[in-house]
């Protein structure tokens, strides 16, 4: 459910980063190694040479360099002409999350209401475009058509977790990410009016949770709240999905969101 290509994405990021730093400050074959990781996805697992300079932009003498130093590092192997990543990469991922003990320290709570309302719970921080899962607990329901785990990526704009992290971003800052994200209409019921999806952020800033229904996939109903650091900033959210054929609308209010606001709550006090 990409929005963007991963080059794109690479490329824009690439080059925000470089207005915020002096050229003489960043390491180009460092942007460019993680990029060739980050163009081995879910739908190209393995792929040759040319499809590796294909998929970023470089050259096939680069691409190769690239590959050839993630394959002696242990982060790429190579059976035949065909590259795919190791498992050694989970390291780099591990490495972020180690550092956030709360989503640790979080896991029994999330486990708690999982088992009080028989629904899957997840917890995700923005990242470029998209939401990023970094805590997730699954119930035996199949509400997606899709699998997801920590490290998943769903756009950011079409998701309630995604609408009530960028709720807490100023007004203009919110247009800028809007004009840049690439909307798109995954199902009938997608915003994809700039000034509908601005209302509804803002409404969603305003009674403190985000619902989303249909508009990533037909029958998903999500519902989302702000996890809030000790300065009061937004810096994850928080969210229960069921299916709508489970769930009744008014039951999503009257049971869901009340225990979700306050594990939320619980989850904050652990920071």
């Amino acid at each position: 459910m990409s929005i963007q290509s991963d080059h794109q994405i690479d490329e824009q990021m690439t080059n925000q980063a470089v207005k915020q730093v002096k050229s003489s400050e960043i390491v180009l074959s460092l942007v460019k190694g993680l990029s060739v990781i980050k163009a081995f996805n879910q739908h190209r697992p393995t792929m040759s040479l040319s499809e590796v300079a294909n998929v970023t932009g470089f050259t096939r003498a680069a691409a190769r360099r690239f590959l050839l130093t993630l394959v002696k590092e242990g982060y790429a192997k190579q059976n035949g002409k065909l590259f795919s990543l190791t498992a050694k990469v989970l390291e780099l991922g591990f490495s972020y999350l180690s550092t956030l003990d709360i989503w640790h320290n979080a896991k029994p709570l999330m486990n708690d209401l999982v088992e009080r309302l028989n629904e899957s719970c997840s917890a995700a921080v923005l990242d470029s475009f998209d939401v990023v899962y970094v805590a997730r607990v699954a119930t035996t329901k199949r509400i997606m058509s899709v699998t997801l785990n920590i490290g998943s990526r769903l756009p950011a704009f079409a998701t309630s977790m995604g609408r009530v992290l960028l709720a807490d971003m100023p007004k203009e800052t919110l247009n800028a990410f809007l004009d840049s994200c690439g909307i798109e209409k995954f199902t009938e019921f997608t915003l994809t009016d700039k000034n509908l999806l601005m209302a509804e952020i803002a409404q969603v800033k305003d009674q403190g949770y985000s619902l989303v229904e249909q508009e990533l996939e037909i029958g998903l109903t999500s519902i989302s709240v702000p996890i809030h650091n000790a300065l009061g900033e937004v810096t994850a959210a928080l969210n229960v999905s069921t299916h709508m054929s489970q769930t009744a609308r008014k039951q999503i209010f009257e049971e869901i969101l009340p225990q979700l606001q306050q594990c939320a709550r619980k989850i904050e006090q652990l920071g």
